[in-house]
């Protein structure tokens, strides 16, 4: 007779325990949180501290350095006349260093005073460079002149894009922060309360522990009020890269030109504003195709017998409620467009609820499109918001956030790289990984999420399949590099 009973004792004895299925899989995320922790420290710490010295740029000395004084008094002068003297300063500039300017020093685009005790600012290309000219308003003097995008905002903005390594450079941020979406994840899990630990210990930090434990109390405390933040600010940044922002979601969140009823389009899109790639147009506009001008459409906008200026276009601007810091884009070529604009992205308004852009017809004056937060499709909105918060343009409790925020990231990446120097062997000579637990469980379940992230974040997928080509192919193979990496 078959003794079921023992049988059964000998499967209950082999099956492993709930809490030993627990404490695996535990160790295997905190396996997975080391190693993308190890990776993405560094990028977190370059991203944290180039993007507080932009933020305070951007407060002190304006995006541009465009924040010049004036002594407000009388009446502005037309902004024709300011642009003259702008226009004029580049040409007397260029004769100055034995280069004449030629036709193609042009206007580009004017830049209206934050108040009244600041500087009109203008944009004009000179050949292959684009001088920017700060005008005092009421006097017409020319108080200052630099080439655009070449100041120390613009070269932290490039670390922080991209490296300094163009798209190569962009695709390590990319990757960066996919995994650093993954850093966010594991580590709430990690940080969770288990083994009758209550959650109320875990929002405070244990300033009884010492060593690597005190350590560790501040890490997961701090990166457990970071996380949510963190999340937006990867997510918001993201925004902006080449694979997941430009190919996936921007292209399918960009606001339709077709909306606009029965106006021809141009091949030039808002991201270049008829005058170059540069990322300052809302996010959700810049694979926009632009409206161009030469047809009868259009709806009323400058008054007939009006001459179709600067200085109309800007009145006009005025009178439909653009008030405070806004744009006026020239046309470029036969078939451009004047462009009235004012958004956070560009550092015109706090309120990316109160973005407004509106192209009018140079021939006509006839106003040929608008489009508002309230147009943008729901990515855009969510977008619109998230850079404007990101970048710290929404007043001053978003500076003083973002402030505690980036000193925070830079010291949970910094507590996370003690923690692991702490707990790593004296002379060990390997990198002392948290070690594979065996009989892994739930892993067909961690296959299938790191494929949907994969498909979420390509780069992140690709990433993961040269990883494991490497280790299989590679490190598994030569003892001494598989004995360093674990």
């Amino acid at each position: 007779m078959t003794d079921f009973t023992s049988q059964s004792g000998a499967a209950i004895a082999a099956a492993p325990s709930d809490a030993a299925v627990s404490n695996r899989f535990y160790a295997a995320v905190w396996r997975w949180h080391f190693y993308a922790g190890l990776f993405v420290a560094p990028f977190l710490i370059m991203l944290a501290l180039t993007g507080l010295f932009m933020m305070y740029t951007a407060v002190i000395d304006g995006r541009e350095g465009e924040k010049f004084a004036v002594t407000a008094g009388g009446t502005a002068l037309p902004v024709s006349e300011q642009a003259a003297a702008a226009l004029a300063s580049v040409r007397a500039s260029g004769q100055a260093s034995g280069e004449a300017s030629g036709p193609e020093t042009r206007l580009v685009e004017w830049i209206s005073p934050y108040d009244p005790a600041t500087a009109s600012v203008f944009r004009v290309q000179d050949g292959e460079v684009q001088r920017m000219i700060a005008v005092d308003p009421y006097g017409g003097a020319v108080l200052g002149s630099w080439n655009r995008r070449e100041g120390w905002y613009d070269f932290a903005s490039d670390i922080h894009g991209t490296l300094l390594l163009g798209d190569s450079g962009d695709m390590m941020i990319e990757t960066a922060a996919g995994f650093g979406i993954l850093l966010v994840v594991t580590g709430l899990y990690l940080w969770w309360p288990r083994n009758g630990r209550k959650a109320s210990a875990l929002f405070v930090p244990d300033f009884s522990a010492r060593g690597r434990s005190f350590w560790k109390s501040l890490h997961q405390t701090l990166g457990f009020y970071c996380s949510a933040l963190l999340l937006v600010f990867l997510i918001s940044g993201m925004s902006w890269t080449g694979v997941w922002g430009e190919k996936f979601v921007q292209a399918w969140s960009t606001f339709p030109a077709e909306k606009w009823d029965n106006v021809p389009l141009s091949d030039s899109t808002h991201a270049e504003m008829n005058h170059g790639a540069i990322k300052d147009v809302p996010w959700a506009l810049e694979q926009t195709a632009m409206p161009a001008s030469g047809s009868d459409a259009g709806a009323a906008g400058i008054p007939a017998g009006r001459s179709i200026d600067v200085d109309s276009i800007a009145a006009l601007g005025r009178s439909i409620g653009f008030e405070g810091r806004f744009r006026v884009n020239y046309p470029n070529g036969e078939t451009g467009v004047w462009t009235l604009s004012q958004d956070s992205m560009s550092n015109d308004s706090p309120d990316p609820a109160s973005d407004r852009t509106m192209h009018i017809d140079q021939y006509s004056g006839k106003l040929l499109a608008e489009v508002g937060f309230k147009d943008y499709s729901l990515a855009g909105q969510a977008m619109a918001v998230g850079i404007a918060f990101h970048e710290g343009d929404m007043g001053l409790w978003n500076i003083i956030l973002n402030t505690v925020f980036c000193l925070s990231v830079v010291f949970i990446a910094v507590s996370g790289l003690v923690m692991w120097w702490k707990r790593r062997p004296a002379r060990a000579g390997r990198l002392a990984a948290p070690p594979m637990p065996q009989n892994l469980p739930l892993w067909k379940g961690a296959v299938v999420v790191m494929l949907l992230v994969s498909l979420a974040f390509p780069m992140v997928g690709i990433t993961l399949l040269i990883v494991l080509a490497l280790d299989v192919l590679i490190i598994q193979r030569i003892k001494p590099l598989a004995r360093a990496m674990s």
